[in-house]
């Protein structure tokens, strides 16, 4: 399977279990954003291009199943992830803690990225008190699951060949 068709199968079986599966697992009454953690996680294995393309994918993908305005969260995940590739860029090397840290960090700005574009677009109910709360929430939420993504597109975005090649002290 060629990596283009490995990358979009990750990206819908992102959208569908968002959607579909973690609706149902709340933690504090908050749903983890997936399609964030998934634009984190190609960010850090390909790069903020790359990212910025899973991110929108999965923010559409994620968009047509909400009541917000279409391409909210496409734009928020797209950022995010670019960001995200361009912070990891500069960083030399990647300890074991990477991962939730950069779940987590991409929540945060996944959240705040989508209630400014809210704020904009007029859409008033996003601009609630409650609204830092279930932000960093879902952060938290993002960053437990960020070691468990990581790796499925890890293998996702790397060919056998190129995994075998590389090596790590951990």
């Amino acid at each position: 399977m060629s990596r283009l068709a490995r990358s979009a199968s990750l990206v819908l079986a992102c959208v569908v279990v968002q959607v579909t599966v973690l609706p149902h697992l709340r933690l504090l009454g908050v749903v983890a954003d997936l399609g964030l953690v998934l634009a984190a996680a190609v960010a850090f294995h390909d790069g903020p291009e790359s990212a910025a393309l899973a991110g929108f994918a999965a923010g559409l993908g994620f968009d047509l199943f909400v009541e917000t305005p279409l391409g909210m969260s496409a734009l928020a995940y797209a950022l995010t992830g670019y960001l995200v590739g361009v912070v990891q860029a500069s960083l030399l090397r990647a300890p074991g803690w990477i991962p939730p840290v950069l779940g987590g960090a991409a929540g945060l700005v996944g959240g705040g990225l989508f209630v400014l574009a809210a704020a904009l677009a007029g859409t008033e109910e996003v601009l609630g008190s409650h609204t830092a709360r279930v932000v960093a929430l879902a952060a938290l939420y993002d960053a437990l699951l960020a070691p468990f993504v990581f790796p499925l597109v890890r293998r996702a975005v790397t060919t056998p060949r190129d995994r075998g090649a590389t090596w790590s002290l951990r």
